[in-house]
Order: C-alpha cells, then sequence, then structure tokens
C-alpha cells in the first residue's frame, strides 16, 4: 500500500457519517405522495437549461454548417487557381524552353 494512504483515510474517514448523513435524503426515493419543491425545482431547472442547451446545439450547428460551407467553397476556389497557376507556369517553362532554343540556334548557327 502507498504510504500517503493511511494518513489521508484517518483524515478523512472521521467525515464518512456526516458526508453520508447529508447525501442520504437525495439518493433515497420519497414516500408514495410525497414531493419535495426543492427535487421538483431543481427538476424544473434541468429541463430549462437542457432545452436551452439544445437551442444552443441547434444554432451552433447551424453555424457550423455554414463555416463548412463556406470552406468548401473557398477550398474549391484555391484548387482552381492552383490549378490556373499550375497552366500558366507549365506555358512559361514552354516559352522558356522555346527562347532558350531559339537563343542556342542564334548562338551555334553564326
Amino acid at each position: 500500500m502507498a504510504p500517503w494512504i493511511i494518513p489521508a483515510l484517518k483524515a478523512v474517514l472521521p467525515h464518512v457519517g456526516t458526508i453520508v448523513a447529508a447525501t442520504k435524503p437525495m439518493f433515497t426515493k420519497p414516500e408514495a405522495g410525497e414531493a419535495d419543491p426543492a427535487v421538483e425545482q431543481q427538476i424544473a431547472e434541468l429541463q430549462a437549461a437542457a432545452a436551452q442547451n439544445d437551442a444552443n446545439i441547434r444554432e451552433l450547428a447551424g453555424q457550423l454548417q455554414k463555416t463548412v460551407t463556406a470552406l468548401e467553397s473557398a477550398a474549391a476556389q484555391a484548387e482552381d487557381k492552383t490549378r490556373r497557376m499550375t497552366q500558366l507556369c507549365w506555358g512559361a517553362m514552354g516559352v522558356s524552353v522555346l527562347a532558350l532554343a531559339v537563343a542556342f540556334t542564334a548562338l551555334f548557327a553564326s
């Protein structure tokens, strides 16, 4: 056993009874016909929070969908630009090879 566990248990064990006594009402079922207003208020608050979370998630999903659509559009535009730039580079290389051939021809022809 780790040496730090025994002092920790000695510090916690005296308080276990009060912890259990404090939490026991929350984990026991109320008797039939007995409704705790605090529990019902907590349930109502949790339901309201769940409804608010649902609305927030729907809003975030819509924003995420718009973002993904915009990213896809930007990616398509970037791909088109890259394709055009690649074609221009190949064309420039062709022109430079042609110019090099004309220069060598002019150099060795004279």
